[in-house]
């Protein structure tokens, strides 16, 4: 990767390291399912109407909308309503960095190195420091649910890494008119019409800071850069970069609840980042060559 698509990279895994707390301060006036359709729905509209379709074909658009929107985020939040805490979701839900690589093996031959192995599961034991804490008192039920989105997003990543759009932030806005249907019949039919309801008519200022924030940095901002590294390299050396979030997450779960990461939280958050380094090249000539992106198969259909 060059080094501004490590800057980059960089910028993402910080603003969806805070992107955990902001959703939190979403759902104190909005149910999660109601939240995540209002967060894909400013998405889509109105930038929609003036950004041009991504170009690489109506299922993976959709493929996108389905997997990193509603079954991603439709299963994070109501984890993080059922009690999962903001910094350990931020930690469990970078698992998928081990899902994207093992898919993208098996469905993309794309091979990682044996270093860049050793060095996701350096950063895989990191995380396991940094959340032992949490883990061990953790409801299954969230905890489980987490590891689903975890397996969601990489089955998205894998998707977009297969068909890579024009620019990564087309197929952000495109991919979500998907979601808002479903997430908004979702949570008509399991949190009721008054909780939709009561959630309008009593939001907060703090509510709307963190829908603009999970909506404007977080979805457009983050996943268009995401989308975009994923369009010109290999899944294995644009995954890992997630593994950053959870010390991130963990410091802003602490700035805004006060969530202790402990001695083992800040040892663990060293080695996450020592294993990140590792999965990126660093030690074995980084920087010194770069993925060239696959060439883009014709949309299909035309215009999308």
């Amino acid at each position: 990767m060059s080094r501004r698509d490590r800057v980059m990279a960089g910028l993402v895994a910080l603003i969806w390291g805070v992107n955990f707390v902001a959703a939190q301060f979403g759902m104190d006036s909005f149910p999660p399912l109601l939240l995540a359709a209002l967060r894909f729905t400013l998405v889509a509209i109105p930038a929609v109407f003036f950004v041009r379709p991504p170009g690489n074909g109506l299922r993976t658009v959709v493929g996108a909308g389905l997997t990193m929107g509603v079954l991603q985020f439709g299963l994070l939040y109501s984890a993080m309503h059922f009690g999962m805490p903001a910094g350990l979701a931020s930690l469990v839900l970078q698992v998928q960095t081990v899902f994207t690589v093992v898919i993208a093996a098996v469905l993309l031959r794309e091979r990682p190195t044996a270093y860049q192995v050793t060095g996701i599961l350096i950063g895989i034991g990191g995380m396991v420091l940094v959340g032992w804490r949490h883990m061990s008192t953790a409801p299954a039920l969230p905890f489980l649910m987490t590891v689903a989105a975890a397996a969601s997003w990489a089955l998205g990543n894998v998707l977009v890494r297969r068909r890579p759009p024009r620019d990564g932030f087309s197929l952000v806005v495109w991919s979500a008119l998907v979601p808002p249907i479903p997430l908004f019949l979702g949570s008509y039919l399991l949190e009721g019409p008054e909780a939709i309801a009561h959630a309008f008519t009593h939001v907060t200022p703090m509510a709307l800071l963190g829908l603009g924030f999970i909506t404007y940095l977080a979805s457009m901002a983050g996943y268009g850069i995401w989308n975009a590294l994923l369009s010109r390299h290999a899944a294995s050396s644009v995954a890992p970069w997630s593994m950053l979030v959870p010390p991130i997450g963990m410091v802003a779960a602490y700035a805004y609840s006060g969530e202790i990461p402990g001695l083992l939280g800040l040892i663990g958050g060293g080695v996450v980042i020592l294993g990140v380094l590792m999965a990126l090249g660093v030690g074995t000539g980084w920087g010194r060559t770069h993925d060239r992106p696959r060439q883009r198969p014709a949309a299909e259909p035309p215009g999308l």
